[in-house]
């Protein structure tokens, strides 16, 4: 196909910003990026946090997120003009001709309504199909996109399937009123490795079978090299380098480019630490109210001063259950959790306040853990007064030292959490938590949303502040190159079982059982190819895995 579908030249787009004691200010966000996208193709945008992938995604239905506005240049859609088209034009175009896949299909779906009303609502809105039809290729697309029990799968609700599952169901509904042209906003980044392998196989049929075109956003050249025909690299809102897949992947031209592409993580020698474990968990056995089976079973962990312990595995395999029992948020019906020498209270109420201090916890999202009506300042400060008692200029030099520490800077201390990008908020999230000069941190999945640059960044500091404080970490991740770079000890979860354990260099290495296996070979690999290589690796070697399928998920529990 050689039909020009998207053509964007020259795109300004601009957002107010709210200095304190100061008039709002226009600033701009991306400054004269230009693309073309042919039908039944597909382009990657990629970079770093705050480099304006979404915004110039969104562009292309029209959209200006958050007071963002469409100021310079053209936008066209089938010989369309969007950036300056009217609303009743715009509402028409957007839902039918483009659609978009959301990075959080948790955040996407009605939680009180059955996934097929939601599903086939854009094709019925916009007269696309009949409402019989619509269901037809609903059911179709289930199917295709390797969805179970396709015929009955819409009868659920969001919470009746795993996350990896609701990614495949909202790309459904982004496939369903047969758009010319689908973007796809890091659609993969928030799911384990295995259940990502699946999702983008999944897309990347989906993509081929229908011959739509395609914007795919994300952070992670790896998985952008699996399926886009041509790669746009941005930074700071500008175009940084625009060519074939294989030519970025191969032979980038532009110093970032080559940046990104040799981001490869090295590997630190294991420390052998001495003196008692700062945590242990003996014999711990959880299950959530209303389960008649343990979520995990007979767990014993332990985390020696100044180390990092990853704990890896796919979702459903207890990685985040165990973090909350750590915490007190789930208490154990059997086992013990030692800290310091202590026992821990089970439940979080039982916890003295030097407990809470010393155990932190970094979360996943960043935008659910802080308080949007709050500054950085006060959200990096209130454990600081909390904690320690400090007040005004003394809590303030202290939050600035922190945010140098982040590589933010002085200048965030008075922004709210809408003002900054993915990779900033999880940045104060971390500072948050270094705060309370714990002694251990549990990080969930505190990468898995930054481009590669950013985490690379995030993952020495941690590194730094180790070395320096002898905090302990227990690293919870899918993330087996960031798993190479920290970790001391790796335990291996599946099912709520402890599979493999012991130092980095001992689980790391051969021989492997087929779960740990499954793991290892699912990790992207940055070889255009690698996608359909793996898929067949793992059903001729592994035929009773298969991504998303070797251990159910439960998106109740992790």
């Amino acid at each position: 196909m050689d039909e020009m579908l998207l053509e964007i030249e020259d795109l300004k787009i601009q957002a107010t910003s709210y200095p304190p004691g100061e008039r709002p200010q226009r600033i701009t966000i991306v400054d004269g990026v230009s693309l073309r996208l042919e039908k039944g193709k597909v382009i990657g945008l990629i970079g770093e946090s705050g480099a304006g992938k979404s915004t110039i995604g969104l562009s292309a239905m029209g959209y200006g997120r958050g007071g963002v506005k469409l100021v310079g240049g053209s936008i066209r859609l089938n010989g369309q003009e969007l950036r300056r088209a009217p609303s009743r034009v715009l509402r028409g175009v957007r839902g039918s001709q483009v659609t978009y896949v959301a990075q959080s299909a948790a955040a996407g779906f009605n939680p009180s309504r059955k996934l097929i009303e939601q599903v086939i609502e854009a094709t019925l809105e916009h007269g696309r199909m009949s409402r019989p039809e619509a269901i037809e290729r609903a059911i179709d697309l289930f199917r295709r996109l390797d969805l179970p029990d396709s015929e009955t799968f819409g009868q659920r609700y969001p919470h009746q399937v795993s996350g990896g599952q609701l990614q495949r169901a909202m790309t459904a509904m982004a496939l369903c009123p047969k758009p010319d042209l689908v973007v796809f906003d890091e659609p993969t980044t928030a799911l384990d490795v295995t259940t990502q392998l699946g999702v983008l196989s999944a897309i990347k049929r989906a993509i081929r079978d229908f011959e739509v075109a395609a914007i795919y956003i994300t952070h992670d050249l790896a998985v952008v090299a699996q399926i886009a025909d041509d790669i746009m690299v941005l930074r700071g809102g500008e175009m940084v380098e625009y060519g074939t897949c294989d030519q970025i992947i191969n032979n980038p031209r532009e110093q970032y480019t080559r940046d990104l592409v040799s981001a490869t993580n090295g590997e630190d020698p294991e420390i052998h630490p001495e003196g008692e474990p700062v945590l242990t968990i003996r014999n711990v056995c959880a299950r959530y109210r209303g389960l008649a089976e343990d979520v995990v079973k007979d767990i014993n962990l332990e985390v020696p001063p100044g180390t990092t312990l990853a704990v890896v595995g796919e979702s459903g395999s207890g990685k985040s259950t165990l973090a909350r029992v750590i915490t007190g948020l789930l208490p154990p019906h059997t086992g013990e959790v030692i800290f310091d020498g202590s026992t821990l209270s089970p439940a979080l109420k039982g916890r003295s306040k030097q407990d809470l201090q010393e155990l932190q916890m970094i979360y996943q999202m960043a935008d659910v853990a802080m308080n949007p009506r709050q500054t950085v300042g006060t959200i990096i400060g209130r454990p600081l007064e909390f904690y320690f008692g400090h007040k005004g200029k003394e809590r303030r030099l202290r939050v600035i030292e922190l945010l140098d520490k982040i590589e933010l800077g002085e200048e965030f201390i008075d922004r709210y959490p809408a003002e900054l990008s993915g990779g900033q908020k999880q940045r104060v999230c971390i500072a948050r938590a270094l705060a309370a000069s714990p002694k251990l941190i549990i990080c969930d999945e505190v990468t898995s949303a930054l481009d590669p640059l950013v985490a690379k960044g995030i993952l020495k500091l941690l590194r730094d502040l180790q070395k320096r404080e002898g905090v302990s970490y227990i690293f919870i991740t899918h993330d087996i190159a960031a798993v190479r770079e920290v970790a001391d000890t790796i335990a291996v979860l599946y099912q709520g079982e402890l599979v493999r354990y012991g130092g980095k260099a001992e689980v790391l290495a051969p021989p492997y059982d087929d779960y740990t296996e499954l793991l290892l070979r699912s990790v992207p690999e940055m070889r255009i190819g690698w996608l359909e290589d793996t898929l067949s690796a793992l059903e001729a070697h592994l035929p009773c895995q298969a991504p998303e399928g070797a251990a159910p998920e439960m998106s109740a529990t992790d």
